[in-house]
């Protein structure tokens, strides 16, 4: 093959290259002129610059007149030429060589250039014939751990047959390929550097955020609960949603979801320290909203640029409902027995950290039957749809979600398109209150009992206990403990206390609970009783004797306290 005339006809030369032909005299590529010799001054009398340099309007020779081979072989990156439908070789340049060896002329690229095929460009340049148009493919790597970018760029030639040198007889045109691959062994090294580092960083995210959340959910006798975290995919920084259960004593839960604004270490640490104070301030047993309140100055304290939404809600048995509060967080959505779904969605306040809000309670019923949804928006938030379309969308798929918490947790993450590639944290709380029936629904009793006062109130208050506990068939010692503690308590009340007085006993498959409430809205501590006091022993006696025991202020003033026995498995 003659390579000045093939060359000739790369894309876009064709006619420069006529034009080339019709002139009688051209300079040389090298800055001489016509009839002198190298080094000869020019017609004005100046010594010719070297290619590159400019010298006013003739400064050098045009771009068509300069030979495509020397410009391919000076290039510092690997250049070949093939042809033809088989890719043949037609000129391999000294960087192209050097980087994967020399290669004949005339052989196909399948046989002689095993690299093109460990860069899977064979297919790609029959592409590239086939359209006429460039291809590219980025940061492949070869056997020898080098990494190249290589652009195939389709040329056209003269028919290799008939000429000197080709493999055939007859005249036509066909098909070549340019193939430039530019080293980027560095570049993508780097960035597989960054990507691992990526990782590790991610992985150190998520293992914090994982040690920080529940390992093991606490399960009160009244719920069944599951919870699930999937932090987002491997392209996305893990952040700081999560979820608690803390009891709290007397048959109540508080349950808790949140979710940092943010991405990261930072994220996970801020998370950790806001469970922490939940779970601190959740121990003061005090209403949702007065908890969000606490919450709000700590999270303003610990990193004011950090936002954070929250949902505390309290699920009391006796009363059958869910009182909670909400900082800037998504509604608790609960699904009743016959299918249909509700939403709590006021009073719903700022996130957490905004400062100057007065957080307020709400209620929402949790009946025997039902299921309650806790969760954040990676669960429902997408780029291409409103937020409350992803609500809707919640709403639809618990409507039809049954089975245990489990099932539920697993099937709403499901329906709602969450995988491990999800660009999100999703984290779902799934709280049951169940419908006891049958031999299990004997295991559940409440019995309470008004006292006006008086003299005789405790003396009833002991009698109706020996009667109830004695009804629920508890052994000796156990029923003479808790007859013990309902007068101690009574006792109390009615000493410190203002009417109304209420004793309730409740049990449940794991334990008898006791609690007395009345009107005041002082709070008993244990003290120790000196030897000449004549009161003071009442709540020392019932911590010694019960599993614990503890107070609360309730609704629209007064307290109520309590106390607990495990029952004997």
């Amino acid at each position: 093959m003659n390579f000045t005339r093939w060359s000739a006809r790369l894309p876009g030369t064709q006619r420069r290259a006529a034009a080339r032909d019709d002139r009688s005299s051209v300079p040389a590529a090298r800055g001489e002129y016509a009839g002198a010799g190298p080094g000869s001054a020019a017609p004005d009398g100046n010594t010719p610059k070297a290619f590159g340099e400019v010298s006013g309007p003739a400064s050098g020779p045009a771009l068509e007149d300069l030979p495509a081979r020397e410009l391919l072989g000076r290039l510092p990156a690997p250049v070949a030429l093939v042809y033809g439908p088989d890719h043949r070789i037609a000129y391999v340049n000294d960087a192209y060589a050097t980087a994967f060896g020399p290669r004949p002329t005339g052989a196909t690229a399948a046989d002689a250039m095993p690299e093109l095929d460990e860069l899977s460009l064979l297919p790609l340049m029959d592409q590239v014939l086939r359209s006429g148009t460039p291809r590219t493919v980025k940061s492949r790597k070869v056997r020898n751990g080098s990494s190249y970018t290589v652009t195939c760029t389709p040329v056209a030639t003269p028919a290799a047959h008939g000429k000197k040198g080709g493999s055939g007889g007859g005249k036509g045109s066909e098909g070549g390929v340019l193939v430039y691959a530019a080293d980027v062994t560095d570049h993508a090294e780097a960035a597989e550097r960054l990507r691992a580092s990526e990782r590790r960083h991610r992985e150190t995210a998520v293992t914090l955020q994982r040690s920080l959340l529940p390992q093991e959910l606490e399960h009160p006798d009244d719920l069944r609960i599951a919870a699930t975290y999937q932090p987002g995919g491997t392209d996305a920084a893990v952040g700081g949603d999560w979820y608690d259960v803390i009891t709290l004593g007397a048959g109540r839960t508080a349950l808790v979801i949140g979710d940092v604004m943010g991405r990261g270490v930072r994220a996970a640490a801020v998370m950790g320290q806001l469970r922490t104070a939940v779970r601190a301030y959740a121990r003061l047993d005090l209403p949702p909203h007065e908890v969000l309140q606490l919450l709000d100055g700590l999270a303003a304290e610990i990193d004011a640029s950090q936002i954070a939404t929250c949902a505390y809600a309290v699920h009391d048995p006796n009363e059958g409902r869910l009182v909670y509060a909400s900082a800037g967080h998504l509604p608790i959505l609960v699904r009743d027995e016959d299918g249909s779904v509700r939403r709590a969605e006021d009073p719903t306040g700022p996130p957490l950290g905004t400062g100057g809000w007065i957080h307020t309670s709400g209620t929402i019923a949790l009946p025997p039957g039902s299921t309650a949804v806790f969760y954040t928006d990676g669960l429902v938030e997408r780029r291409s749809e409103d937020i409350d379309e992803g609500v809707a969308a919640l709403e639809r798929a618990l409507s039809g979600a049954k089975g245990s918490p489990q099932v539920v947790c697993d099937r709403l993450i499901r329906s709602l398109g969450v995988t491990a590639e999800h660009d999100d944290d999703v984290a779902v709380l799934v709280v049951q209150h169940p419908a006891r029936t049958g031999a299990n629904a004997e295991l559940f009793h409440n019995a309470s009992l008004d006292l006006l006062g008086g003299i005789e109130a405790a003396p009833r208050a002991r009698a109706f206990a020996t009667g109830v506990l004695t009804s629920w068939r508890f052994p000796v010692e156990l029923c003479d403990l808790g007859v013990l503690a309902a007068g101690e308590l009574v006792a109390n009340s009615l000493q410190h206390g203002t009417p109304p007085t209420r004793l309730g006993l409740r049990r449940t498959d794991r334990r008898l609970i006791i609690e007395v409430t009345d009107g005041d809205d002082h709070l008993p501590r244990r003290r120790r009783a000196e030897p000449v006091d004549e009161a003071g022993r009442g709540i020392s006696i019932v911590a010694t004797i019960a599993s614990s025991w503890g107070s609360r202020r309730t609704p629209g003033g007064g307290k109520a306290v309590w106390c607990e026995f495990a029952l004997p498995q």
